[in-house]
């Protein structure tokens, strides 16, 4: 079943996180919190930036990897953009 999600947050250093999540809502709120992850901890508040939805758990854990490996000005687009062949 495709549920999962890959997001890019912005955080209020203006970097970006990403992330896998089954419930974007639920992580969102977790992350402005402060216990979502270390990173985001710092960086708070956060909004999200940008997703893609309805995925597979493998494909959603590809394509965190790869969107890790662009470079920061590029993140965004790649990840609204992105297409599974």
């Amino acid at each position: 079943m495709n549920t999962w999600s890959v997001y890019l947050l912005r955080c209020s250093d203006n970097s970006l996180y990403c992330g896998v999540t089954k419930d974007i809502e639920s992580r969102l709120f977790t992350h402005n919190q402060g216990t979502g992850s270390k990173y985001t901890r710092a960086r708070l508040p956060v909004e999200l930036a940008a997703i893609h939805m309805n995925l597979s758990k493998s494909e959603a854990y590809k394509l965190e990897f790869c969107i890790k490996k662009i470079p920061a000005d590029k993140k965004i687009s790649a990840l609204k953009n992105w297409k599974f062949s």
